[in-house]
Protein backbone atom coordinates (compact mmCIF):
# COMPACT_ATOMS: atom_id res chain seq x y z
CA UNK A 1 0.00 0.00 0.00
CA UNK A 2 1.65 3.39 -0.67
CA UNK A 3 1.74 6.43 0.85
CA UNK A 4 -1.12 8.07 -0.70
CA UNK A 5 -3.65 5.43 0.50
CA UNK A 6 -2.98 5.21 3.75
CA UNK A 7 -3.50 9.40 3.80
CA UNK A 8 -7.00 10.18 5.13
CA UNK A 9 -9.19 11.04 2.79
CA UNK A 10 -11.36 13.99 2.86
CA UNK A 11 -13.93 15.21 -0.24
CA UNK A 12 -14.61 19.16 -0.07
CA UNK A 13 -17.49 20.38 -2.45
CA UNK A 14 -17.11 24.09 -4.00
CA UNK A 15 -12.94 23.58 -3.30
CA UNK A 16 -11.75 26.23 -5.62
CA UNK A 17 -14.27 28.59 -4.01
CA UNK A 18 -13.70 30.76 -1.09
CA UNK A 19 -14.29 29.08 1.73
CA UNK A 20 -13.13 25.19 0.05
CA UNK A 21 -10.03 26.31 -1.07
CA UNK A 22 -9.07 28.11 2.53
CA UNK A 23 -10.11 24.77 4.18
CA UNK A 24 -8.77 22.35 1.30
CA UNK A 25 -5.03 23.71 1.93
CA UNK A 26 -5.57 23.38 6.01
CA UNK A 27 -6.20 19.37 5.39
CA UNK A 28 -3.32 19.50 2.90
CA UNK A 29 -0.79 20.95 5.04
CA UNK A 30 -1.78 18.25 7.62
CA UNK A 31 -1.24 15.63 5.81
CA UNK A 32 -4.93 14.53 4.23
CA UNK A 33 -5.69 13.66 0.65
CA UNK A 34 -8.26 15.69 -1.05
CA UNK A 35 -10.82 15.18 -3.70
CA UNK A 36 -11.81 18.57 -4.59
CA UNK A 37 -14.97 19.04 -6.63
CA UNK A 38 -15.95 22.41 -8.35
CA UNK A 39 -18.05 23.02 -10.84
CA UNK A 40 -16.15 26.70 -11.61
CA UNK A 41 -19.29 28.39 -12.06
CA UNK A 42 -19.38 31.85 -13.70
CA UNK A 43 -20.99 33.38 -10.46
CA UNK A 44 -18.02 35.74 -10.00
CA UNK A 45 -14.93 35.48 -11.88
CA UNK A 46 -13.82 32.31 -13.03
CA UNK A 47 -9.98 33.24 -13.29
CA UNK A 48 -10.08 33.70 -8.94
CA UNK A 49 -11.29 30.27 -8.68
CA UNK A 50 -8.47 28.98 -11.24
CA UNK A 51 -5.89 30.71 -9.06
CA UNK A 52 -7.15 29.67 -5.76
CA UNK A 53 -7.43 25.88 -7.64
CA UNK A 54 -3.78 26.37 -8.99
CA UNK A 55 -2.18 26.39 -5.29
CA UNK A 56 -4.05 23.53 -4.66
CA UNK A 57 -2.68 21.75 -6.80
CA UNK A 58 0.79 22.21 -6.56
CA UNK A 59 0.51 19.05 -3.75
CA UNK A 60 0.10 15.63 -5.14
CA UNK A 61 -2.10 14.49 -2.96
CA UNK A 62 -5.02 17.20 -4.34
CA UNK A 63 -7.23 15.52 -7.04
CA UNK A 64 -9.51 18.28 -8.89
CA UNK A 65 -13.23 17.30 -10.62
CA UNK A 66 -14.83 19.62 -12.47
CA UNK A 67 -18.77 19.00 -12.05
CA UNK A 68 -22.05 20.31 -10.92
CA UNK A 69 -22.96 18.23 -7.36
CA UNK A 70 -26.17 18.22 -8.76
CA UNK A 71 -25.23 15.66 -11.67
CA UNK A 72 -27.15 12.94 -11.31
CA UNK A 73 -25.19 10.01 -10.24
CA UNK A 74 -21.89 11.83 -10.30
CA UNK A 75 -21.03 12.17 -6.33
CA UNK A 76 -22.53 8.59 -6.03
CA UNK A 77 -19.67 7.19 -8.04
CA UNK A 78 -16.83 9.85 -6.88
CA UNK A 79 -17.71 8.27 -2.83
CA UNK A 80 -17.43 4.97 -4.50
CA UNK A 81 -13.94 5.66 -5.90
CA UNK A 82 -12.53 7.58 -2.85
CA UNK A 83 -14.53 6.55 0.40
CA UNK A 84 -13.65 9.64 1.86
CA UNK A 85 -13.64 9.04 5.84
CA UNK A 86 -14.82 13.01 5.85
CA UNK A 87 -17.11 15.54 3.52
CA UNK A 88 -17.06 18.96 4.00
CA UNK A 89 -19.98 20.27 1.69
CA UNK A 90 -19.97 24.40 0.66
CA UNK A 91 -21.00 23.61 -2.71
CA UNK A 92 -23.65 25.96 -3.32
CA UNK A 93 -25.55 28.75 -5.25
CA UNK A 94 -24.57 32.15 -2.63
CA UNK A 95 -25.91 35.29 -2.17
CA UNK A 96 -28.89 36.73 -0.70
CA UNK A 97 -29.62 39.55 -3.96
CA UNK A 98 -29.16 37.00 -6.64
CA UNK A 99 -31.51 34.63 -5.23
CA UNK A 100 -34.44 36.93 -6.38
CA UNK A 101 -32.71 36.84 -9.65
CA UNK A 102 -32.53 33.52 -10.35
CA UNK A 103 -34.22 31.16 -7.77
CA UNK A 104 -33.61 28.27 -10.29
CA UNK A 105 -29.82 28.00 -9.65
CA UNK A 106 -30.56 27.79 -5.55
CA UNK A 107 -33.08 25.17 -6.20
CA UNK A 108 -30.81 23.17 -8.28
CA UNK A 109 -27.10 24.03 -6.47
CA UNK A 110 -28.47 23.94 -3.06
CA UNK A 111 -31.18 21.60 -2.75
CA UNK A 112 -31.03 19.02 -5.19
CA UNK A 113 -26.54 18.88 -5.11
CA UNK A 114 -27.46 18.39 -1.18
CA UNK A 115 -29.61 15.50 -1.90
CA UNK A 116 -27.31 13.83 -4.24
CA UNK A 117 -24.41 14.12 -1.45
CA UNK A 118 -27.22 12.57 1.06
CA UNK A 119 -27.66 9.79 -1.46
CA UNK A 120 -24.47 9.39 -1.87
CA UNK A 121 -23.13 9.09 1.53
CA UNK A 122 -25.34 6.66 1.97
CA UNK A 123 -24.86 4.45 -0.08
CA UNK A 124 -21.40 4.57 0.84
CA UNK A 125 -21.16 6.22 4.46
CA UNK A 126 -18.60 8.85 5.15
CA UNK A 127 -17.09 9.19 9.62
CA UNK A 128 -18.40 12.32 9.23
CA UNK A 129 -20.39 14.98 7.07
CA UNK A 130 -20.01 18.46 7.72
CA UNK A 131 -22.64 20.72 5.67
CA UNK A 132 -22.59 24.26 5.12
CA UNK A 133 -25.58 26.14 5.83
CA UNK A 134 -25.99 30.13 6.88
CA UNK A 135 -26.45 32.30 9.37
CA UNK A 136 -29.16 34.22 7.19
CA UNK A 137 -31.66 30.56 7.93
CA UNK A 138 -32.49 32.58 11.55
CA UNK A 139 -34.11 34.85 8.95
CA UNK A 140 -36.40 37.00 11.31
CA UNK A 141 -35.76 36.31 13.93
CA UNK A 142 -34.62 39.64 16.37
CA UNK A 143 -33.47 38.12 19.51
CA UNK A 144 -29.47 38.12 19.58
CA UNK A 145 -26.98 36.60 19.78
CA UNK A 146 -28.36 33.75 17.78
CA UNK A 147 -28.70 30.35 19.11
CA UNK A 148 -28.46 27.15 17.61
CA UNK A 149 -31.83 26.20 20.00
CA UNK A 150 -33.77 29.46 18.08
CA UNK A 151 -36.70 28.69 16.37
CA UNK A 152 -35.81 29.46 12.40
CA UNK A 153 -38.89 29.30 10.56
CA UNK A 154 -39.39 32.64 9.05
CA UNK A 155 -36.05 32.76 6.32
CA UNK A 156 -36.19 36.53 4.20
CA UNK A 157 -34.80 34.94 1.31
CA UNK A 158 -35.07 31.67 -1.11
CA UNK A 159 -31.01 31.55 -0.72
CA UNK A 160 -31.68 31.64 3.03
CA UNK A 161 -34.79 29.21 2.47
CA UNK A 162 -32.91 26.34 0.27
CA UNK A 163 -29.83 26.35 3.15
CA UNK A 164 -32.58 25.58 6.17
CA UNK A 165 -34.15 23.29 3.95
CA UNK A 166 -30.68 21.57 3.63
CA UNK A 167 -30.92 21.46 7.38
CA UNK A 168 -34.29 19.64 7.22
CA UNK A 169 -32.96 17.08 4.52
CA UNK A 170 -29.29 16.20 6.44
CA UNK A 171 -31.66 15.50 9.79
CA UNK A 172 -33.77 13.20 7.93
CA UNK A 173 -30.98 11.05 6.41
CA UNK A 174 -29.33 11.63 9.85
CA UNK A 175 -32.38 9.93 11.17
CA UNK A 176 -33.00 6.85 8.97
CA UNK A 177 -29.64 6.23 8.06
CA UNK A 178 -27.64 6.99 11.23
CA UNK A 179 -25.07 9.41 9.55
CA UNK A 180 -23.20 11.77 12.15
CA UNK A 181 -23.93 15.00 10.59
CA UNK A 182 -23.03 18.56 11.49
CA UNK A 183 -24.43 21.57 9.93
CA UNK A 184 -22.47 24.94 10.65
CA UNK A 185 -23.97 28.19 10.34
CA UNK A 186 -21.39 31.27 9.23
CA UNK A 187 -21.72 34.47 10.28
CA UNK A 188 -20.23 37.26 7.04
CA UNK A 189 -16.77 35.61 6.24
CA UNK A 190 -14.34 37.56 5.11
CA UNK A 191 -10.27 37.82 4.19
CA UNK A 192 -7.81 36.93 1.37
CA UNK A 193 -9.07 35.30 -1.90
CA UNK A 194 -12.56 36.33 -0.77
CA UNK A 195 -15.09 36.51 -3.47
CA UNK A 196 -15.78 39.50 -5.19
CA UNK A 197 -19.42 39.84 -4.80
CA UNK A 198 -18.99 40.38 -1.09
CA UNK A 199 -18.72 44.08 0.57
CA UNK A 200 -15.25 43.84 1.62
CA UNK A 201 -14.18 43.08 -1.56
CA UNK A 202 -16.00 45.57 -3.50
CA UNK A 203 -15.90 48.35 -0.65
CA UNK A 204 -11.94 47.81 -0.79
CA UNK A 205 -11.85 47.90 -5.01
CA UNK A 206 -14.36 51.30 -4.92
CA UNK A 207 -12.44 52.93 -2.22
CA UNK A 208 -9.02 52.39 -3.94
CA UNK A 209 -10.63 53.46 -6.96
CA UNK A 210 -11.73 56.61 -5.89
CA UNK A 211 -15.62 55.21 -6.88
CA UNK A 212 -18.74 55.35 -4.51
CA UNK A 213 -19.83 52.34 -2.37
CA UNK A 214 -23.78 51.79 -1.61
CA UNK A 215 -24.20 51.62 1.52
CA UNK A 216 -27.45 50.11 2.21
CA UNK A 217 -30.17 50.76 5.27
CA UNK A 218 -28.27 53.93 5.35
CA UNK A 219 -25.52 52.57 6.84
CA UNK A 220 -27.89 51.50 10.22
CA UNK A 221 -26.59 47.55 9.96
CA UNK A 222 -23.76 45.31 12.20
CA UNK A 223 -22.69 42.08 11.07
CA UNK A 224 -20.75 39.42 12.73
CA UNK A 225 -17.66 39.34 10.66
CA UNK A 226 -15.76 36.51 10.78
CA UNK A 227 -12.18 36.00 9.41
CA UNK A 228 -11.62 33.05 7.17
CA UNK A 229 -9.16 31.70 9.13
CA UNK A 230 -11.41 31.58 12.43
CA UNK A 231 -13.67 29.58 10.13
CA UNK A 232 -11.59 27.22 9.06
CA UNK A 233 -10.25 26.36 12.21
CA UNK A 234 -13.30 25.74 13.71
CA UNK A 235 -14.39 23.56 10.67
CA UNK A 236 -11.37 21.58 11.05
CA UNK A 237 -11.56 21.08 14.73
CA UNK A 238 -15.76 20.10 14.43
CA UNK A 239 -14.24 17.34 12.31
CA UNK A 240 -12.91 15.40 15.48
CA UNK A 241 -16.39 16.13 17.07
CA UNK A 242 -19.30 13.79 15.25
CA UNK A 243 -22.14 13.82 16.55
CA UNK A 244 -22.24 10.37 18.60
CA UNK A 245 -24.96 8.14 17.58
CA UNK A 246 -25.86 6.84 21.30
CA UNK A 247 -28.91 9.09 22.48
CA UNK A 248 -28.31 8.85 25.55
CA UNK A 249 -25.63 11.42 25.61
CA UNK A 250 -28.17 14.13 24.47
CA UNK A 251 -27.09 16.98 27.02
CA UNK A 252 -23.99 15.88 27.72
CA UNK A 253 -22.08 18.99 26.28
CA UNK A 254 -23.35 22.33 27.95
CA UNK A 255 -25.56 23.87 25.54
CA UNK A 256 -25.61 20.51 23.19
CA UNK A 257 -28.13 20.74 20.59
CA UNK A 258 -28.28 17.24 19.11
CA UNK A 259 -31.39 16.22 17.74
CA UNK A 260 -33.11 13.74 20.21
CA UNK A 261 -33.52 11.50 17.43
CA UNK A 262 -30.49 11.61 14.83
CA UNK A 263 -26.62 11.78 15.19
CA UNK A 264 -27.87 15.51 14.00
CA UNK A 265 -26.62 19.00 15.14
CA UNK A 266 -26.41 22.38 14.08
CA UNK A 267 -23.35 24.40 15.13
CA UNK A 268 -22.77 28.39 14.71
CA UNK A 269 -19.27 29.86 13.70
CA UNK A 270 -18.89 33.35 14.51
CA UNK A 271 -16.62 36.01 16.03
CA UNK A 272 -19.51 36.49 18.37
CA UNK A 273 -19.14 40.28 18.17
CA UNK A 274 -21.16 42.31 16.08
CA UNK A 275 -19.97 45.33 14.28
CA UNK A 276 -21.01 48.33 13.16
CA UNK A 277 -21.34 48.53 9.21
CA UNK A 278 -19.96 52.05 9.30
CA UNK A 279 -17.01 50.70 11.53
CA UNK A 280 -15.78 48.06 8.84
CA UNK A 281 -15.98 50.82 6.63
CA UNK A 282 -13.63 52.90 8.48
CA UNK A 283 -11.32 49.80 8.96
CA UNK A 284 -11.04 49.60 5.36
CA UNK A 285 -10.25 53.40 5.12
CA UNK A 286 -8.11 52.99 7.78
CA UNK A 287 -6.22 50.30 5.72
CA UNK A 288 -6.19 51.19 2.41
CA UNK A 289 -5.16 55.16 3.59
CA UNK A 290 -8.28 56.02 1.39
CA UNK A 291 -11.40 57.79 1.89
CA UNK A 292 -15.08 56.21 1.16
CA UNK A 293 -17.21 58.17 -0.96
CA UNK A 294 -21.11 56.60 0.04
CA UNK A 295 -24.26 56.56 -1.77
CA UNK A 296 -26.63 56.07 0.83
CA UNK A 297 -29.09 53.31 -0.18
CA UNK A 298 -32.46 51.96 1.33
CA UNK A 299 -31.83 48.23 2.66
CA UNK A 300 -32.72 45.83 -0.04
CA UNK A 301 -35.28 43.07 -0.34
CA UNK A 302 -34.28 39.86 1.60
CA UNK A 303 -31.39 41.39 3.36
CA UNK A 304 -31.30 41.55 7.71
CA UNK A 305 -30.49 45.11 9.14
CA UNK A 306 -28.25 42.75 12.03
CA UNK A 307 -26.29 39.33 12.71
CA UNK A 308 -25.05 38.38 15.67
CA UNK A 309 -23.76 34.54 16.73
CA UNK A 310 -24.19 32.70 19.94
CA UNK A 311 -20.49 30.54 19.58
CA UNK A 312 -20.77 29.07 22.89
CA UNK A 313 -21.93 25.33 21.66
CA UNK A 314 -18.52 25.87 19.40
CA UNK A 315 -16.38 26.58 22.42
CA UNK A 316 -18.11 23.62 24.18
CA UNK A 317 -17.22 21.38 21.25
CA UNK A 318 -14.04 22.52 20.07
CA UNK A 319 -12.31 24.65 23.22
CA UNK A 320 -11.88 27.54 20.44
CA UNK A 321 -13.73 30.84 20.07
CA UNK A 322 -13.07 33.03 16.59
CA UNK A 323 -11.27 36.49 17.93
CA UNK A 324 -9.69 37.93 15.17
CA UNK A 325 -10.08 41.52 15.79
CA UNK A 326 -11.72 43.42 12.62
CA UNK A 327 -8.93 45.91 11.94
CA UNK A 328 -6.43 43.05 11.47
CA UNK A 329 -8.48 41.13 9.67
CA UNK A 330 -9.41 43.66 7.31
CA UNK A 331 -6.06 45.09 6.87
CA UNK A 332 -4.72 41.27 6.13
CA UNK A 333 -7.44 41.43 3.04
CA UNK A 334 -6.23 44.74 1.84
CA UNK A 335 -2.69 43.65 1.58
CA UNK A 336 -3.43 40.42 0.24
CA UNK A 337 -5.48 42.79 -2.26
CA UNK A 338 -3.34 45.38 -3.09
CA UNK A 339 -0.41 42.61 -3.63
CA UNK A 340 -2.74 39.91 -5.55
CA UNK A 341 -4.20 43.45 -7.97
CA UNK A 342 -1.09 45.24 -7.91
CA UNK A 343 -2.92 47.94 -6.99
CA UNK A 344 -1.36 51.02 -4.37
Amino acid sequence: MNCATQKKVALVTGSAGFIGYHISRKLLDEGWRVVGLDCMSDYYEVSLKERRESILLKSDYYRSVHAKVEEPGLLIKLFKEEMPEVVIHLAAQAGVRYSIENPRAYLESNIVGTFELLEAARAYPPKHMLLASTSSAYGANKEMPYKETDKSDHQLSFYAATKKSTENMAHSYAHLFNMPITMFRFFTVYGPWGRPDMAMFKFTKAILAGEKIDVYNHGNMSRDFTYIDDLVLGIRLLIDSAVPSDQETVGSVRNENKSPVAPFRVVNIGNSRPEKLLDFINAIEIATGHEAKINWMPIQPGDVPATWADTSLLADLTNFTPKTDLAVGVKKFVDWYTKFHKVM
